[in-house]
């Protein structure tokens, strides 16, 4: 089977950086200080640590896709937006769509290990967060209200407001990195209120 060049020329680089940091083998070394499964182990434990800070650089572009979308949609909301014409209005609005729609075009997914129960209580925690995303549209104080209890329901320090229990339970369900990663969604959809309250009062 043939191999496209550019993807075989991104292989042999990838694997010679990955060769670059490998344990170096020390010829003065007498060869039965490590046994040859101590040496595949250390390789194995460096390899992990690649894996490791793979996982973490794919997470935090998936945060930085998320946050741009926010960031985005907000557009819609400065006060900026009032001062325009019509026409111009819907040239603004036109020209975000089509760079939120390039940006969703990138699509960045870091796999976590979950049972089944895990499962259902991350459906049940992105349905929920997914109806307080709809709610900005129609009412974003109400939004703001709720989601200022899943981030309590989140946290043991409280913001002002209540928590929400039936989103503590499903959290509380889930694997411990969905928890993170969902904690860090609402904090960035807390931080968008945060924005619009000053935009609006600026």
């Amino acid at each position: 089977m043939d191999v496209d060049q550019p993807f075989a020329s991104s292989s042999v680089m990838a694997t010679s950086m990955v060769l670059q940091t490998l344990p170096k083998v020390d010829e003065n070394v007498s060869l039965d200080q490590k046994s040859p499964k101590d040496r595949i182990i250390e390789l194995l434990d460096m390899l992990e640590s690649h894996v490791e800070k793979l996982r973490k650089e794919a997470a935090q572009l998936e945060e930085d896709r998320d946050q741009l979308l926010t960031t985005l949609d907000s557009v819609r909301h400065l006060d900026y937006m009032n001062q325009l014409t019509e026409n111009d209005a819907d040239d603004v609005i036109r020209y975000a769509d089509r760079i939120m729609s390039r940006c969703q075009t990138v699509e960045v997914r870091v796999m976590t290990q979950r049972d089944q129960m895990q499962e259902d209580a991350l459906s049940q925690v992105n349905h929920l967060i997914d109806g307080l995303v709809m709610d900005i549209r129609n009412d974003h104080e109400v939004a703001k209200q709720r989601c200022i209890s899943y981030v309590n329901a989140c946290s043991s320090i409280m913001v002002d407001g209540a928590m929400d229990k039936i989103f503590e339970s499903a959290l509380l369900g889930c694997a411990l990195d969905d928890q993170k990663r969902v904690k860090k969604r609402l904090q960035g959809l807390l931080n968008y209120f945060e924005r619009l309250r000053v935009q609006m009062f600026d």
